[in-house]
């Protein structure tokens, strides 16, 4: 983690305390298959046994409760986590008190889309919107996004239609010069999960089919996601461009919503809904 200030770090502890206390407490040995001896003058666990349930020494979780400065692993979080049934974001919160960048949460893979979802995505017509996950996948897009960036049914990650796909690249006034900061910023999401699998065969497979993709992944340039400008040339609508901002779905941080919003003043806006409506007037 960042450094912070001595009474910031003496706030943490006193949560961290407050916190391994307060979870401790709503546990019976019940709950966690341990038979309850001796009379408790507290409800819940007693620090030895979540300490015997962690694997750790009764000493050390003693201090890790009382907040001392002592060193702490992202594995003896996890034991502790497991000894005290906490929820992921429970787990997530006990390794920000304890000083330590929490791991980064995996997907669950093939997690359906809400409706909630589907229909921001189609509220936002006629502007572009796409759901996406870290693995560049498309999750859903709404009509906006396949009539502008000319996505059909064989496209399925972002990442594999922007290297191999010649219509979409055609849409990019500038190719060249976007596709290493694309490689760049996947680079940077792929740094987090070192031995994902999903992310080093995507990775190959690409590398098999562009060696335009091979030679810029070669390169070990990295950049964090920022807010774009993304310029497209349309064979109907002409010139587009858009403001580009990427969210995070608060329930699914694997998921990511990427809106495109037309720039005033270069008549994009008219165009767009214009082409929309020549397109959802045309038959099937």
């Amino acid at each position: 983690m960042t450094s912070e200030s001595p009474a910031a770090t003496r706030r943490r502890r006193e949560q961290l305390r407050d916190f391994l206390r307060t979870c401790r407490a709503r546990l019976t040995p019940s709950d966690v298959g341990m038979v309850a001896t001796g009379r408790r003058r507290t409800p819940g666990l007693r620090r030895e046994e979540v300490a015997a349930l962690a694997g750790v020494g009764v000493s050390w979780y003693t201090w890790l409760e009382q907040g001392r400065d002592i060193k702490v692993s992202g594995e003896v979080l996890d034991a502790i986590s497991g000894a005290l049934r906490l929820t992921g974001p429970e787990r997530t919160h006990l390794y920000l008190l304890a000083g330590l960048n929490p791991p980064r949460v995996g997907g669950v893979h093939g997690g359906a889309v809400t409706p909630e979802l589907r229909h921001l995505l189609d509220a936002w017509s006629p502007r572009p919107a796409i759901l996406r996950d870290r693995y560049r996948n498309l999750l859903a897009i709404n009509d906006a996004t396949r009539a502008v960036f000319g996505y059909d049914d064989t496209d399925y990650n972002c990442m594999i239609s922007f290297f191999t796909n010649a219509r979409y690249r055609g849409t990019y006034a500038h190719w060249a010069s976007v596709a290493p900061t694309v490689v760049a910023a996947f680079r940077a999401d792929a740094a987090h999960s070192p031995d994902d699998p999903r992310f080093r065969r995507l990775v190959d497979d690409l590398s098999a089919v562009s060696p335009e993709f091979a030679e810029l992944w070669a390169r070990h340039e990295v950049s964090p996601p920022v807010q774009a400008v993304k310029a497209v040339r349309h064979p109907e609508a002409g010139d587009l461009f858009f403001d580009m901002t990427t969210l995070t779905v608060a329930d699914r941080p694997d998921w990511y919503l990427e809106l495109y919003n037309p720039r005033p003043d270069t008549g994009t806006g008219d165009r767009l809904e214009q082409l929309l409506r020549i397109r959802l007037a045309a038959p099937a």
